[in-house]
């Protein structure tokens, strides 16, 4: 799903807002429980405002380097000026669902709440692009919704997820991904949850 010019200049503040001022600390979490080493290459795909990149650069370590992918030209612009102290960190205009011309070149790849926005035939292309893109033995972290009932949650919460969602995210809390990573040739799954189990990092190894 795309998101306009007005939404990506307000996204880091409405993941704030909704999130009460926890999104920040989710995001360094998250990259904390990612086994990122210094001088690894690290593909972020849908990389929004460029916000993860700044977390994973300090683990990286100025001997490694991150690749951005994102289709919003509002969203790279504020990823570059975020980034700018940080020279080994890279964003490109680029359709991650469409066929990527990467070939073993990463040691992670990276996406956050993005698969959740695709049509499943358009996640097979981004997962088909990670596993290619991936050097053998490199590892798919994806932070996105975790499988659960809609119905189970929290009344103001599941207003909002309904109305501030697409169509597609309702979906994607009853998709088996483990089942779609593992026909794409993926394996070795681990994952960690947040929120009351209501998010999940998916780990997949090449």
């Amino acid at each position: 799903m795309e998101v306009g010019p007005r939404a990506a200049r307000h996204y880091d503040l409405f993941m704030n807002v909704v999130s009460l001022g926890y999104y920040p600390r989710l995001i360094r979490k998250i990259v904390d429980k990612m086994d990122i080493q210094p001088g690894q290459s690290i593909l972020d795909l849908g990389s929004g405002t460029g916000r993860n990149d700044i977390f994973i650069a300090q683990k990286i370590g100025l001997e490694g380097s991150i690749l951005g992918l994102d289709i919003s030209k509002e969203m790279l612009n504020l990823a570059r000026k975020r980034c700018r102290p940080y020279p080994n960190v890279e964003f490109k205009e680029q359709r991650i669902e469409m066929p990527l011309t990467y070939h073993e070149e990463f040691d992670s790849i990276f996406t956050s709440f993005v698969l959740h926005g695709f049509e499943d035939t358009q996640k097979i292309g981004i997962i088909t692009n990670a596993y290619r893109a991936l050097k053998p033995g490199g590892i798919f972290y994806i932070l996105d919704y975790n499988e659960f009932d809609l119905e189970m949650l929290w009344f103001p919460l599941r207003w909002a997820f309904i109305h501030g969602e697409c169509q597609l995210a309702l979906e994607f809390l009853k998709l088996d991904l483990k089942e779609m990573l593992l026909s794409q040739g993926f394996t070795s799954f681990e994952q960690e949850f947040f929120l009351r189990e209501h998010l999940r990092l998916l780990k997949a190894a090449k």
